[in-house]
């Protein structure tokens, strides 16, 4: 039911109600009356398609309840979503399903107008850009809404959005709270965490999971109760708590899933060919923290300052992920213009700790538990198996050898970890371990930092691929035939997946880490050029254009993430490693540090709290009490050790995904609306000088 008493004998069939929390009274609704009139008319959707592109929100309100009007782009589709605010306890939602066009809508708040004189109507209009969730602390309930956004990316006519503004709006409209000032105490911490600083999201696209999952969702993802991977969405606590852990049925459309990180994209242009690139970070919700208080590995096998990033390179033909079939203009083939790489960071997964009571700028550090069988390391990696596949490559790059043993101590016994579990998997499964002290390499004038790395980024991408949505251009060919003077073989003609991640470290994850990432990243960035047919050669020089680019991406991309881990930017950068300092490179690497001492010894306590109300988190999180396992040898699951991503099974289902139809392109095609090219976001997009 919708937009309907409960207790009346009339039902409305094409709406459904979600009744959240345990309300055991019925909260009186408009007259059956209002929607017999237009739901006889209206489309009923059982299930909100993928790409229902519900873009814009009009929040009515007034004392007895909200009223938020959801629609598409071109406002040919409309949905209705009602909120009790009588009950101060419980949280009572009403979804109505229901498809409405646009007659219909002004019809239905015009009903609803009139049925609510008595109280005023239905209240202002005010416009939103969705609900990021509901929240509870000593009394009532908060609804938490976007009320301002900006555009940061358009990815296969998508557009990825930046959270720039939210409101907290009470539910109750006569909120009565027994302890105001415990209330606003709360309060205060959950606005710590500051939802306009690096949130992002996106209505037609999930922003949670990476272009290949998107597009090749494999079977073993298919149980999940919720449409998005709720690992890396940090308002999940907000999302789920209302519903009990269950995905509402029409909650899609209004309910937005954010992910916490970074989103940064620049256009390229060579020769005429115009290149977009893409940096997603997404920061996981587990075990989340600040940096002295979160360090290595919790019980469930989860690791501080977890971080994926994804690196997308496209060239900009067509916009969609598809293009008319050749065979059939009707139909739809998988455009071949899209790649993507992935890579991940992630603390040292052992117990560790590092006491900051001392106040020393460099606490030591301290192994806290000692477990034999490395119970949380193995769920951790079995954890990476089952979102990534095999092979693991495992790159550590913490310091070997120390005047006063800090760092070294992680070193042996994370090696140790390796080689314990490496010898239960079955040939061609094991992880591959790389311990590389990167700082004494820096150090010694003779070695070439970049050098190795990029050589190890080679050999890392050999072993896991990367994503590539087409097959390998026809110009390749060519080239091989005017080289070789002979015709040979066609290239490649299936499309390229990626299986398997490379996991980098050092220990905080952050510079040394965001360096290697880099050069990981600059080295992937060749492969994706040359697979684009872009450039003739993989092998991308230093200070050139579209290196300078990737490399100011990755700047922003680490001080991001070391913003949000450490409250200060990055210390040591590329141009370190790379032995070509800025004449101020000295003072800026003091005033980082000192930034980050001040934050790391002043502020963690309060942020620490701030996320972990935020989150949702209670009680004690940091529990390094070893829970009860398995088997101690198989401590992976088998399952996980299969081809995440088989090339048929992968094909098939890119066919499949570029078949669905949906309404997203009113998003990006906007017909009934004056649009300025010059304005236009993929025009105003960063390009880079040269």
């Amino acid at each position: 039911m919708a937009l309907v008493e409960k207790n009346q004998a009339a039902v409305v069939q094409d709406c459904s109600q979600t009744r959240l929390s345990s309300a055991t009274t019925d909260v009186p609704f408009e007259s059956v009356s209002i929607t017999d009139k237009l739901t006889h008319h209206a489309t009923r959707c059982s299930t909100p398609p993928k790409h229902s592109a519900f873009n814009k929100f009009i929040l009515y309100e007034n004392k007895l309840r909200f009223y938020i009007i959801i629609s598409n782009a071109s406002d040919s589709r409309h949905r209705i979503v009602k909120i009790d605010r009588t009950s101060q306890n419980d949280l009572n939602v009403i979804e109505d399903e229901t498809d409405y066009s646009g007659r219909q809508m002004s019809a239905m708040i015009k009903m609803l107008d009139d049925g609510n004189r008595a109280s005023g109507g239905i209240g202002k209009a005010r416009i939103i850009f969705g609900v990021a969730g509901f929240v509870k602390f000593t009394a009532g309930w908060y609804m938490i809404v976007i009320s301002k956004r900006s555009s940061v990316a358009l990815l296969g006519g998508h557009y990825l959005y930046h959270c720039e503004s939210t409101e907290i709006i009470p539910v109750c409209f006569n909120n009565k709270v027994d302890k105001p000032t415990e209330e606003q105490r709360l309060l205060s911490v959950f606005k710590q965490v500051d939802l306009s600083k690096n949130f992002y999201f996106s209505y037609s696209y999930d922003i949670t999971s990476t272009l290949q999952l998107n597009l090749t969702k494999p079977n073993r993802f298919e149980k999940s109760k919720w449409w998005f991977n709720d690992r890396y969405v940090w308002n999940f606590h907000m999302l789920s708590l209302p519903f009990n852990d269950q995905s509402p049925r029409g909650g899609q459309a209004w309910l937005i899933p954010l992910i916490h990180g970074h989103v940064d994209q620049a256009k390229l242009n060579i020769l005429s060919r115009v290149v977009f690139v893409t940096l997603i970070a997404r920061r996981s919700r587990h075990y989340a923290g600040a940096r002295y208080l979160t360090r290595g590995v919790n019980e469930e096998g989860n690791v501080a300052n977890e971080v994926e990033t994804e690196q997308i390179v496209s060239e900009a033909l067509t916009t969609p992920f598809y293009v008319p079939s050749s065979e059939h203009p009707s139909r739809r083939q998988p455009s071949p213009h899209y790649t993507s790489y992935v890579q991940y960071r992630g603390s040292i997964p052992i117990y560790w700790t590092q006491d900051m009571t001392s106040m020393s700028p460099r606490p030591p550090i301290e192994i806290s538990v000692v477990d034999p069988f490395y119970t949380a390391a193995s769920r951790h990696f079995n954890n990476l198996f089952a979102r990534y596949g095999t092979p693991i490559i495992i790159l550590n790059l913490i310091k070997r050898r120390e005047p006063v043993p800090r760092e070294s101590k992680l070193l042996d016994e994370y090696t140790q970890c390796v080689r314990y579990l490496n010898q239960f998997l079955p040939e061609g499964k094991k992880m591959v371990y790389r311990a590389w002290d990167m700082s004494r390499a820096y150090k010694e004038k003779t070695q070439d930092v970049i050098s190795y790395l990029e050589d190890l980024a080679e050999e890392s991408i050999q072993m896991t691929g990367f994503f590539h949505t087409g097959s390998e251009p026809y110009s390749h060919h060519l080239q091989n035939c005017w080289e070789d003077e002979q015709y040979g073989p066609a290239g490649r003609n299936d499309i390229l997946l990626q299986n398997g991640i490379c996991r980098t470290n050092c220990v905080d994850c952050l510079d040394r880490t965001n360096a290697a990432q880099f050069v990981f990243g600059k080295r992937a960035f060749g492969h994706q050029l040359y697979a684009l047919g872009v450039v003739r050669n993989p092998n991308l020089p230093f200070d050139s254009v579209a290196v300078n680019m990737l490399t100011e991406m990755y700047h922003d991309h680490g001080d991001t993430i070391a913003l949000q881990y450490t409250g200060s930017a990055l210390v040591n950068r590329v141009e370190t490693y790379r032995r070509l300092p800025h004449w101020n490179s000295h003072s800026r690497d003091i005033i980082e540090n000192i930034r980050r001492f001040y934050a790391n010894s002043l502020l963690d306590a309060d942020k620490q709290m701030a996320i972990n109300l935020f989150l949702g988190v209670q009680g004690e999180r940091h529990s390094q009490v070893i829970r009860a396992r398995g088997k101690y040898q198989e401590w992976f699951d088998p399952g996980n050790l299969r081809t995440l991503y088989p090339l048929d099974e992968s094909t098939k289902s890119l066919s499949d995904f570029v078949e669905q139809r949906g309404d997203f392109w009113s998003e990006y095609y906007r017909p009934l609306l004056f649009t300025s090219l010059e304005k236009h976001f993929a025009c105003c997009m960063s390009t880079p000088p040269g």
